[in-house]
């Protein structure tokens, strides 16, 4: 199991990740894709860089607008694995021009 971070490491990680923001124990991020199906094929990109990394967001699909929410859930709060999914999350976000 992961170690969780403590506050002041989630807050130096979020500085690097500007788009997210913490809700708790949990951080989130909204993008705005460019057309419903390009949202979906993020979403696909997504959950196969998620299943690369056996860590799996919560993700939220409106329309062109997808929110991804992460947490370890089996150490109870943020972890590294976390933030690194983020981190990928963002450049596939911009690899499929989301906003």
């Amino acid at each position: 199991m992961a170690d969780t971070l403590d506050d002041d490491a989630v807050a130096g990680r979020l500085r690097d990740l500007p788009a997210w923001e913490r809700d708790g124990d949990l951080i989130r991020r909204t993008v705005k894709a460019p057309a419903f199906l390009a949202g979906i094929d993020l979403v696909g990109d997504v959950a196969r860089a998620a299943e690369d990394a056996d860590h799996h967001p919560d993700i939220d699909i409106r329309w062109r607008t997808v929110t991804f929410a992460l947490t370890t859930h089996s150490a109870g709060g943020l972890t590294g694995k976390d933030f690194d999914l983020a981190a990928a999350i963002d450049r596939i976000a911009a690899r499929h021009g989301a906003e």
